[in-house]
C-alpha cells in the first residue's frame, strides 16, 4: 500500500472539512451541553464530537467503505482493506468548552505497524497539518509551507510542552518534572495543537501519559514526517497510546528517556 496515494489525501481533507462544518456552530456558543463519561474525574464529550465523528465517518462510507475505522465516540467498525482510520472529532474537549482555539480534529490511517498517515486541523484559527511517507505539510492563514522539525539538541535549549500539569500518576509526574527542570521553557494547556507545533519548528518536546491510540496516531505520522521522533517512555512504539515522549531531534529524546526511564520501569 502507498500512503501517498492521492486518494488519502483528499479523504483526509474532505474529512477534516466535514468535522469543521460540524464543529464550528458549536464552538464558543452559550449554550454548549457537555456530558461527563466517568463517573470519577472528568472527560467531557458534547454534541460537536459526535456530530463530526459521524460526519467523518459519512465521508469514509462512500469514498473508502473497505477501510476500517477506529473513533473515539463511536468505537470500532471492521474493514476489510487492512487499513483504518483513526479518529478523534475534539481532541481537547476541555479547551473546546473553554472557548480556546487549542483543540483540534485527528485523523490517522494505519496499518498493523502503527499510523502511515496523520493529519491535525485546528479549524477555528484554519489551520491544517498533515504528514506521511514522503511530505510534511501545513496549511494556514498565511499560505501553505513545508513542516520541518528545528534541530535543538540540548535540553537546556528546549520548549516542553504537555496537556495537564500533573501529567498522570505521581511517578509519572515525578518523571515529567525531572524533564521539566533541564529545559528552558515549559508551557501547558495545549492538547494536540502542542504536536503540530513541534512539527512546525516552534516547540522541541512535548511529554504526556494516559493517551488513547486516537489521541497520539495522528501526531506520530505528522512529527515524523517533519523529521521528529515519537515514543514511549521505554523508546518503544507509542501507537497503543499510553506513555509518549515526542522530540525534534535523537539528541533531545534520548536526553528525555534518560529522565522518564526509570518511571517507565514502574
Amino acid at each position: 500500500m502507498q500512503f501517498n496515494d492521492p486518494d488519502i489525501l483528499a479523504t483526509a481533507h474532505l474529512m477534516a472539512d466535514a468535522a469543521r462544518a460540524a464543529i464550528l456552530p458549536y464552538f464558543r456558543g452559550s449554550e454548549l451541553a457537555t456530558e461527563n463519561k466517568l463517573n470519577e474525574g472528568f472527560d467531557p464529550v458534547t454534541a460537536a464530537d459526535r456530530a463530526a465523528e459521524l460526519a467523518m465517518r459519512d465521508v469514509l462510507a462512500q469514498r473508502r467503505p473497505d477501510d476500517g475505522i477506529l473513533g473515539e465516540e463511536f468505537g470500532t467498525s471492521e474493514g476489510t482493506s487492512g487499513l483504518h482510520w483513526v479518529l478523534d472529532p475534539i481532541d481537547g474537549t476541555r479547551g473546546f468548552m473553554s472557548g480556546t482555539p487549542t483543540w483540534g480534529v485527528l485523523i490517522a490511517l494505519s496499518d498493523e505497524t502503527g499510523p502511515k498517515f496523520g493529519m491535525i486541523d485546528q479549524p477555528y484559527i484554519g489551520e491544517r497539518f498533515w504528514g506521511s511517507t514522503d511530505q510534511a505539510q501545513m496549511q494556514g492563514p498565511l499560505g501553505a509551507r513545508p513542516l520541518a522539525v528545528r534541530g535543538i539538541t540540548d535540553l537546556s535549549d528546549a520548549v516542553l510542552f504537555t496537556t495537564f500539569p500533573e501529567v498522570g500518576t505521581e511517578a509519572e509526574r515525578a518523571g515529567f518534572e525531572a524533564v521539566m527542570r533541564q529545559v528552558k521553557l515549559t508551557r501547558y494547556g495545549m492538547d494536540c495543537y502542542a504536536y503540530a507545533l513541534l512539527a512546525a519548528g516552534q516547540i522541541d518536546l512535548v511529554i504526556e501519559a494516559g493517551l488513547q491510540p486516537y489521541d497520539i496516531q495522528a501526531p506520530i505520522a505528522v512529527i515524523e514526517a517533519a523529521g521528529g521522533i515519537v515514543t514511549d517512555w521505554q523508546g518503544g512504539p507509542a501507537h497503543n497510546g499510553g506513555r509518549v515522549v515526542a522530540a525534534a531531534t535523537t539528541e533531545l529524546h534520548a536526553a528525555a528517556l534518560a529522565h522518564l526511564r526509570e518511571v517507565a520501569k514502574d
